[in-house]
């Protein structure tokens, strides 16, 4: 048995092998062509382990069950409970819990399904794999495969390691879900010299967890397991998810509550020790406060705004798999979208036509049809091809031949029709070293026609209708349309009286005549570039990564107008190898097109963009856009074309394969995020008046205004029904022409504090101000009536705050149904509550005169006058900072 001691360690870097030729690749894996023996195998496999996926970061669903209550906000919602049953109110303990255990349950839900994105990796590794051992082919699990194993290949493989090639026939490789890659790729055996290659352009090696297309071949296994490009996408896939938007406003929003809950206990019970109350009267008085300075309503209208939003978004063909990142495209300032599929139809067609040194584009191919020979063009391209129709209908073949066979059929010359008029009776196939295929055809009258296909480099030569002129002129118009991203495939055709013997290239594919050549492209979506328009207005950069070539790419960018301007950057793969981490940040917001790029680069590009500031979207649809999307603060997968891992690692799956969905998500998370400041700024307003209410009564020398039921009933019910009503409300208009929320924006951002401030500390004035004139006029009522103006001033509060800017008036009063009849059944209940006998011995309250009533409303009207009159002056400081001409100045954390 050969020792492996000395063999080369199973990192794998790609480019240490597709330099080497096989007989160095051998002797570095100390293998043989014939493969090794079964000592060999037993003693790698010891030192290699298992050619599989591993996951080292599998939490059992109990622990990730006991890791949702570890949330600052479930805690102190869980400090809450206790407080509210200490109080005495079951209830109210009960339906917090019922929020806590809520909150888990989807948490749980969430973290357990993203746990799937490695099983779906795993899935995509070959189950069985066929090798040569002692010379011999044998059958294994594609797990057992060591580094050194000589595999064989046939169509239909998914390949089971990282191979160098030593033998490849016709071999063609999908690999568009690890490259981006829109069509097979030919492989070959040579060495390739070229430094710093890109994985797509690896032409000597395949991949594990790629589909061998058409051919066949052998390779030697030079990586396994954790140690291939896959298995570095498994690694990637295990770092730690960013948080979003939401979740980091919501964090910092607890740290801020919890502060408040200790302040306001202290302040509230040595005021009442000092003034003389009674200790047991005073400590139920500041727990029944610090109560209703947690808005424990806050996780549960959070979840139900999101949830909301996602039910709708469905509806709009995006599926919503994490509930925080519906709000999130409402922070995105860069959506960074793969190519392939996404941005583009992930399908080659004819797009252009070279004919006599002429280019017309798509626009144009009916001026083309008025061309003498165009038939003859349309008839190559019909005929030669190998396309066959499925049972079903459906083409089956090479994505390029699909794309000539179809632009024939637009034209009218289907391929089963012109066969019967020229019968094939010959082909001579492709190869990769004459880089063309030729098909021979019977003519009525004896005679023979040759169709060849083929790159224009070998036609060109031997185009006898063509003058040396008229080959420099067609180099120039085919070197034109390749510079703009297309493939160039020449047709020519050449007339036989008998056929050669033997039917060899050299005999037929020469003396023929030019008839023209197609441009290939996998063109854009339709509807792209006006999703990218869209994305524009709304403030938001659109920047395409992609495996593919950069001048495809800069056409298709150029097409859909991502590339705009002359400092916009084109950027490979290669390009980025030779910057530094920091020379990256400095360019990465002039760059719009990333070309040509590995996996771990899709992942650098994130993490620059985040490390300036930016909050990031990746759409993508590959096993090589996972790590990216996990790492995105919002991943976005496609469902159609989409591998199972990327959308298992993604956030929001599109349902329709649609850029321009994403358009639509983005506004429903601005519309979202617009409600959640409203129900945060109805929840925090209104338990900061109850604040003010109970912390000022005692200055003006008032007694306790409310008993802990009041607080908690006002803090429950009246503060929960309207809150959940807001978050139906309809969007603002105009909103996506405004720019994206800076992502480092508070919740409490652009007056939403001193609002809460304000307004707040004058409801409060107003609720004292009933209990002043009612305490000291001698009603024995006074304390409904505090109860009662309180409750009806946060009511009137969620009515005026529908919107942040437009007045109600001006608003579709009837938009939102569900607020209206939740403010008409609230007053309903209050109402009860004060003239229902048995509820007055539960809720301490008494029933109020008519005047008693009116007099609590008018309280309510005052804060509605005083919220719209806000708006007014507002909107009207913002117009005239919008007339008045000012220096430019820097927003501080924007780029």
């Amino acid at each position: 048995m050969r020792k492996v001691n000395n063999m080369m360690p199973p990192e794998n870097n790609f480019a240490k092998w597709y330099h080497k030729n096989a007989n160095d690749v051998f002797n570095l894996l100390q293998s043989r062509p014939s493969g090794l023996n079964a000592d060999e195998v037993a003693e790698r496999n010891r030192e290699f382990g298992p050619n599989e996926i591993e996951s080292s970061q599998t939490l059992s669903a109990i622990k990730i069950l006991l890791r949702q209550f570890t949330d600052f906000m479930i805690v102190v919602l869980l400090i809450a409970a206790v407080i509210s049953g200490y109080v005495g109110d079951l209830s109210d303990t009960l339906v917090i819990l019922a929020i806590v255990v809520l909150n888990a349950t989807i948490g749980f839900y969430q973290e357990y399904r993203a746990g799937r994105a490695m099983e779906a990796l795993k899935k995509m590794a070959a189950s069985i794999a066929t090798v040569i051992r002692n010379g011999l082919p044998h059958s294994i699990p594609a797990s057992e495969i060591v580094p050194g194993d000589v595999v064989l290949l046939e169509a239909g493989n998914i390949v089971p390691a990282d191979l160098r090639l030593f033998e490849a026939r016709l071999l063609k490789v999908e690999e568009a879900s690890l490259t981006g890659e829109s069509v097979p790729v030919e492989k070959q055996t040579a060495p390739i010299d070229e430094q710093n290659l890109m994985l797509a352009d690896c032409l000597n090696m395949a991949f594990k967890g790629t589909l061998v297309a058409s051919g066949n071949g052998m390779g030697v296994a030079v990586a396994t397991g954790m140690h291939t490009e896959l298995g570095k996408i498994a690694q990637m896939l295990e770092k730690e998810e960013v948080q979003t938007p939401l979740q980091k406003r919501l964090a910092a929003f607890s740290r801020k509550l919890a502060l408040i809950f200790l302040f306001i206990c202290v302040i509230v019970f040595f005021l009442g020790i000092l003034r003389g109350e009674k200790p047991v009267l005073m400590l139920l008085t500041a727990l029944s406060l610090a109560v209703a300075a947690i808005p424990e309503a806050m996780p549960a209208m959070v979840t139900i705004s999101l949830s909301l939003g996602a039910k709708r978004m469905v509806k709009n063909n995006a599926l919503v798999r994490r509930l925080p990142a519906v709000e999130t495209l409402g922070s995105v300032t860069y959506i960074c979208s793969d190519k392939t599929g996404t941005l583009t139809q992930n399908k080659m067609s004819a797009e252009g036509i070279i004919y006599k040194t002429h280019q017309y584009d798509s626009n144009h191919f009916v001026s083309f049809m008025q061309e003498p020979d165009a038939q003859w063009l349309l008839t190559a391209a019909a005929l030669n091809n190998d396309i066959q129709t499925g049972s079903e209908g459906n083409l089956l073949g090479d994505p390029t031949e699909k794309a000539m066979y179809e632009f024939a059929l637009q034209f009218g010359y289907p391929k089963n029709a012109l066969l019967k008029q020229y019968p094939k009776i010959a082909d001579i196939p492709f190869d990769a070293t004459r880089k063309c295929m030729t098909t021979i055809h019977a003519l009525d009258n004896g005679t023979f026609i040759s169709f060849t296909k083929g790159a224009m480099d070998t036609l060109l030569p031997n185009a006898a209708n063509l003058s040396q002129q008229d080959k420099a002129n067609w180099e120039k118009s085919v070197n034109s349309m390749s510079a703009n991203g297309f493939r160039v495939l020449g047709f020519a055709m050449r007339t036989l009286q008998e056929l050669p013997n033997p039917l060899l290239p050299e005999n037929i594919e020469q003396n023929f005549t030019l008839l023209g050549a197609l441009g290939l492209i996998d063109p854009p979506r339709p509807e792209a570039a006006q999703s990218v328009h869209e994305c524009k207005t709304a403030g938001i950069h659109t920047v395409m990564i992609t495996g593919d070539h950069p001048q495809t790419a800069r056409y298709i960018a150029q097409k859909l107008g991502i590339v705009t301007m002359e400092d916009d950057l084109v950027v490979t793969g290669s390009d980025m190898l030779r910057m530094t981490t920091q020379e990256l940040e400095s360019k990465v917001a002039h760059i719009k097109v990333y070309a040509r790029v590995t996996p771990e680069q899709k992942f650098a590009i994130v993490e620059a963009l985040q490390k300036k500031g930016q909050f990031v979207a990746m759409t993508g649809d590959g096993v090589n856009d996972a790590p990216s999307l996990k790492h995105a603060d919002i991943g976005v997968a496609m469902a159609i074309t989409g591998t199972d891992v990327a959308k298992e690692a993604a956030h929001m799956i599109l349902l329709d394969d649609n850029f321009a969905t994403i358009v639509k998500a983005v506004r429903e998370g601005r519309r979202i995020f617009d409600n959640i400041r409203k129900f945060v700024k109805f929840i925090m307003t209104g338990n900061s008046a109850e604040i003010w209410t109970i912390l000022l009564a005692p200055f003006f020398g008032l007694p306790i205004p409310l008993q802990p039921i009041h607080i908690l009933w006002i803090n429950l019910v009246t503060d929960g029904l309207p809150s959940l009503a807001l978050a139906a409300e309809p969007a603002e208009k105009n909103i996506m022409n405004r720019p994206p929320r800076h992502p480092k924006e508070s919740i409490f951002a652009n007056g939403l504090g001193w609002h809460i401030f304000i307004i707040g500390l004058l409801i409060g004035g107003l609720t004292l101000l009933t209990q002043y004139i009612s305490y000291h006029s001698a009603n024995v009522h006074w304390q409904t009536m505090v109860f009662c103006t309180l409750c009806f001033c946060q009511l009137a509060l969620a009515l005026a705050i529908r919107s942040e800017k437009q007045s109600v008036f001006k608003q579709n009063f009837f938009s939102n149904p569900f607020l209206l009849i939740t403010i008409l059944v609230t007053v309903l209940i209050q109402l009860g509550i004060v003239y229902i006998p048995v509820l007055n011995g539960i809720f301490k309250t008494k029933p109020l005169s008519a005047t008693e009533l009116l007099f609590t409303f008018v309280p309510a009207l005052i804060i509605f006058v005083a919220v719209e009159i806000g708006k007014l002056i507002d909107n009207t400081k913002k117009t005239t900072r919008k007339n008045t001409p000012k220096k430019l100045k820097t927003r501080k954390g924007l780029i």
